[in-house]
């Protein structure tokens, strides 16, 4: 349980600390962050692998690289259900994504460490 609360917390964290990177991205208070990372696991878990099986043909023929469109569109997902939480547009999401995926990585294994002591 311990290990789900620090997850969800280090993805609130990234998220606020990616709204203050990325332009056109915007999160009101922590509270909106708390909620859009409850959202973004469950779009993470339900709808991104539906859309990457929707997409598989797409995705083969561009390497892989299409795989940052439907990251994106994911993203943009979660911002529309999320109140406080707002992407200006795609490009936004698309680099919000690509940056949340960088911060969340460096926060986890920050988290990782501390929770092994």
């Amino acid at each position: 349980m311990l290990h789900f609360i620090l997850t969800w917390l280090a993805t609130a964290i990234s998220l606020i600390i990616t709204s203050h990177i990325v332009p056109g991205f915007r999160i009101d208070n922590f509270t909106a962050a708390l909620i859009g990372a409850a959202i973004l696991g469950f779009v993470n878990a339900i709808v991104r692998p539906l859309l990457i099986l929707f997409t598989l043909p797409l995705t083969i023929l561009s390497l892989g690289l299409f795989l940052f469109v439907i990251n994106a569109i994911a993203f943009w997902l979660v911002a529309a259900l999320t109140p406080g939480f707002y992407i200006a547009g795609f490009f936004s999401a698309l680099l919000g994504a690509i940056v949340l995926t960088i911060v969340s990585t460096v926060l986890y294994w920050f988290f990782g460490r501390i929770s092994l002591s």
